[in-house]
């Protein structure tokens, strides 16, 4: 899994602080499958019956407000983590791997093109792209947080 979908997935996935179901359709427990009729030579075969009509598609999911998200995870944790500018103090509040290595990663997933060195300039510009990812794939981000 990459960095950013462990990113994501920790804010909106199903391991998230939402559970399961906030990013997209709920997890529904499979039906049961439907008794299968028995018929004896004395008896007719039963009519096939009308196929069930369609559900209606789900609605779309609500975005989801990554502002709030992260500071109701800092709140819980009594973290006084500077997440919104740093992108190691997020990835410790997420509680994944803040390395040079996997902030090297990161980078390189999200198209970085300067020196992967772990200098400020990389990782104010992994927070911002990371905001900038997190709105792409259903956040709401506050301007401030993205630019």
């Amino acid at each position: 899994m990459s960095i950013f979908s462990k990113i994501k997935s920790a804010i909106f996935g199903e391991h998230g602080p939402l559970g399961s179901g906030h990013f997209g359709t709920p997890k529904a427990d499979a039906p049961a499958p439907a008794p299968t009729p028995q018929t004896t030579a004395a008896q007719p075969a039963p009519t096939p019956a009308a196929p069930a009509p369609q559900a209606a598609p789900a609605a779309p999911a609500q975005p989801v407000d990554v502002e709030a998200v992260l500071s109701g995870i800092a709140s819980k944790k009594g973290s006084d983590l500077n997440w919104r500018t740093s992108i190691v103090d997020l990835m410790k509040l997420l509680d994944l791997d803040s390395s040079l290595d996997n902030r090297k990663e990161l980078a390189t997933e999200l198209g970085y093109t300067g020196a992967k060195d772990g200098s400020a300039e990389m990782n104010m510009w992994l927070i911002k792209a990371v905001m900038r990812e997190l709105e792409k794939n259903g956040g709401t981000v506050p301007a401030n947080l993205k630019d």
